[in-house]
């Protein structure tokens, strides 16, 4: 196509929402967000846990790396130097998968427990048959947070560290609100959620959408049936807020990878985030997302 690279320039004039291309106003109406009701798409939302089951069966755990960059960044949160203290922490990841991120943590931090769930039963049973997985450190679990009560399996305000690692991005963004309250009911006042997500501009948002995978603003199919979403910084501050935490950090950075085989130069973009329970902030209280938007179904 004359006139074109290879690699992308400036994805953002046909990545942001309408209205931002408009009116420059990044300000985020969470209600206004609206599904395409062909039952091919909804398929897709309505189906996630068998899309993501299917895909851990296919790549058990050998798909993605450790997450062994998390033991520096995350440091402050999740050890006891800045304490004094010699009481265990509790972490509780949210969408564990295989436990890329749990078991780097738990050998970094012996003062950590980890609460580890995901809704994917066979990524549980990938964890529980790792072999570092021990039962006094790590308790693994089936738990769709987009319908089920965290609190049923964890116990209110004990938890100091929420863990979301490209997780947020798989959920549908109408029941994202009420995965951030029910996360909320389990965290300790003055306890973190720290993130690491998809973030507007990344090199597989384009390429997404120019294959037409696109199912909501800035939320796709995959070629295997699983789903994501593109995160701007507006959108996930505002989410945060009005459920009830305060920002403590936020920020995007890029990172440009060359595919010599292929002779293209990525633009993979990440969001990354801290957000604190505090006291006496409450959040908008909504209802159980209406799963009649998708006749059928039980998960997210």
């Amino acid at each position: 196509m004359q006139g074109r690279n290879l690699r992308l320039q400036n994805p953002f004039l046909l990545l942001l929402p309408h209205s931002c291309r408009q009116t420059h106003n990044h300000s985020l109406h969470l209600n206004t967000i609206a599904f395409n009701s062909n039952s091919e798409i909804t398929k897709y939302v309505t189906n996630a846990t068998k899309y993501w089951n299917n895909f851990y069966k296919r790549h058990q755990n050998k798909f993605f790396k450790d997450r062994r960059y998390l033991q520096k960044d995350w440091s402050y949160y999740l050890s006891n130097d800045n304490s004094h203290s010699n009481q265990q922490k509790v972490v509780l990841e949210i969408g564990c998968g295989a436990g890329n991120t749990i078991f780097p943590l738990v050998a970094a931090f012996p003062n950590l427990f980890v609460h580890a769930c995901d809704f994917s039963p066979h990524a549980i049973a990938l964890v529980k048959a790792h072999e570092d997985f021990r039962a006094d450190r790590v308790n693994a679990f089936v738990a769709d947070v987009t319908v089920d009560d965290l609190d049923e399996t964890v116990l209110r305000d004990s938890v100091d560290v929420v863990t979301l690692i490209f997780t947020l991005s798989a959920v549908c963004p109408s029941k994202m609100p009420f995965v951030l309250q029910n996360i909320r009911k389990v965290l300790k006042p003055n306890g973190h959620v720290l993130l690491r997500d998809y973030a507007i501009g990344d090199f597989a948002q384009v390429k997404l959408l120019e294959k037409n995978q696109l199912i909501s603003e800035n939320f796709y199919v995959r070629g295997d049936g699983t789903c994501a979403f593109y995160f701007s910084k507006d959108f996930l501050s505002t989410l945060f807020e009005m459920n009830g935490f305060s920002i403590m950090e936020l920020s995007v950075y890029s990172r440009e990878i060359e595919n010599r085989s292929r002779k293209i130069v990525m633009d993979r973009r990440w969001i990354r985030g801290v957000f604190c329970k505090p006291h006496n902030l409450q959040p908008t209280l909504v209802p159980k997302p209406d799963d009649s938007l998708f006749p059928g179904s039980k998960s997210g």
